[in-house]
C-alpha cells in the first residue's frame, strides 16, 4: 500500500471555528441598525416613534455621564441576588422531588400550578406583603427564576439512565454517594439548561420588578422614558438589557461548556 496516497483528516480545533462565530452573529443586528438608520433619515420611519440608532447611541452616551452606571449596577445586583435565591431553592426542591416519590406527590402538583401564574399577578400581593422596598423586587425575580431550574433538576434526575444506577448499586454506593457521584453529574446537562433559562427570565422579571416603585435601574429608565414620551430612552434601556442579557448568557454558556466538556456529544464534536 502506498502510504503517500493516504491523507489523514486532522480535525481543526474548535477554537478555530469559533473565531468566525462572532462576526457572523453581528450580521443581523448590523443589518437591522443600518436599515433603521436609513429608514429614519429617508422619512420612511417616524423619528418620534423609532429614533435613529445614531440618536439612541447619543442617548446612551448622555446617560453614561448622568448615572447610567448606577442604574446598571442596581439592576445587575437585583438579578444576581434573585437568581441565586431562586436557583438555590430550586436545586434543593427539584432534587428532593426527583429522589422521593412521596415528596413529589406532595410538592409537585402545587409547583406546577404556581408555574402557570403570570409574573405580573404576583405584583399586587408582594406589594401588600412587603411594601415597595427591595424585598418584593428580589422575591419576584426569585419566583421567576425558580421554575426553570426546578424543572431542569427534577426532569434531569428522573431521566438518568437506569444502567448507571444499577452499576452504582453493584459498587454499594449509599444514597448520598449515589446522588453526588451519579445522579447529579448525569443530570447536569438539564440543570445547566435550566440555569441558562432561569438567568434570562431573571432579567425579564427584573424589569417587571423595577416597574413596581424603583428609583434606579434599567426598568426605571423604561418607565421614565414612557412617562416623558422619550422613545430614545426606552430604546436605549432595551438595548442595554439585550447587551447585558447576552453577556450573562455567554458567561453561563462558557461555564456550561467547561463543566460538560466530558460529554461525547454532537456539540462537542471536532470541526471537520
Amino acid at each position: 500500500m502506498n502510504t503517500r496516497s493516504i491523507k489523514l483528516a486532522v480535525p481543526a480545533p474548535r477554537g478555530a471555528t469559533r473565531r468566525f462565530a462572532l462576526p457572523l452573529g453581528l450580521l443581523l443586528p448590523a443589518a437591522v441598525l443600518v436599515g433603521a438608520e436609513l429608514g429614519v433619515r429617508a422619512g420612511l420611519i417616524p423619528a418620534n416613534l423609532l429614533p435613529a440608532p445614531s440618536e439612541i447611541a447619543q442617548t446612551i452616551a448622555y446617560l453614561a455621564h448622568n448615572g447610567l452606571a448606577g442604574h446598571i449596577a442596581s439592576s445587575t445586583l437585583r438579578v444576581l441576588l434573585g437568581f441565586a435565591a431562586g436557583a438555590g431553592l430550586a436545586v434543593l426542591l427539584g432534587a428532593a422531588v426527583a429522589l422521593n416519590r412521596r415528596t413529589e406527590a406532595v410538592l409537585d402538583p402545587s409547583f406546577q400550578a404556581l408555574r402557570a401564574i403570570p409574573s405580573l399577578a404576583w405584583v399586587p400581593l408582594l406589594l401588600l406583603w412587603f411594601g415597595i422596598d427591595e424585598t418584593p423586587k428580589l422575591v419576584l425575580i426569585a419566583i421567576g427564576a425558580f421554575f426553570p431550574v426546578y424543572m431542569g433538576v427534577s426532569s434531569g434526575i428522573r431521566g438518568v439512565d437506569r444502567k448507571l444506577i444499577e452499576v452504582a448499586q453493584l459498587y454499594q454506593l449509599g444514597r448520598v454517594a449515589l446522588a453526588r457521584r451519579v445522579l447529579l453529574p448525569a443530570a447536569l446537562p438539564a440543570v445547566m439548561t435550566g440555569l441558562r433559562n432561569e438567568l434570562s427570565l431573571a432579567w425579564m422579571f427584573m424589569v417587571a420588578a423595577e416597574l413596581i416603585a424603583a428609583s434606579q435601574g434599567l426598568g426605571y429608565l423604561l418607565s421614565d422614558g414612557r412617562e416623558t414620551s422619550r422613545a430614545d430612552i426606552v430604546l436605549a434601556a432595551i438595548v442595554l438589557l439585550a447587551v447585558l442579557g447576552k453577556v450573562s448568557d455567554s458567561l453561563m454558556l462558557a461555564l456550561e461548556n467547561r463543566m460538560l466538556c466530558w460529554r461525547d456529544s454532537y456539540a462537542n464534536r471536532s470541526a471537520p
